[in-house]
């Protein structure tokens, strides 16, 4: 497993800004939650509920959740989903 960063202003930077992108995931019947930074600055969450299993959730974590995130926390400089349960799975279904 990845290690992470223990940065307090860079856990509360994440925190807030995911505050920010949570409702909008909750009003679809999903949500995120953090795991944490790793040294390379890489965001690392999971998508869940309906997050979790919906084929465009790599276009939500690139196009919204990494946007935001890194718009407003300097020095991540990525997102990774670690709850992907293997969406090519479910899109080639």
């Amino acid at each position: 497993m990845t290690e992470m960063l223990h940065d307090a202003n860079l856990e509360a930077g994440v925190l807030a800004a995911l505050d920010v992108i949570r409702p909008a995931l909750q009003s679809d019947g999903g949500d995120i939650e953090y795991i944490g930074v790793d040294a390379n600055g890489i965001l690392h969450v999971a998508l869940l509920g309906a997050c979790g299993t919906c084929a465009i959730s790599t276009m939500t974590l690139k196009a919204g959740v990494e946007r935001i995130v890194m718009d407003r926390v300097p020095g991540i400089t990525g997102v990774v989903n670690d709850g992907e349960s293997s969406n090519e799975e479910v899109s080639e279904v």
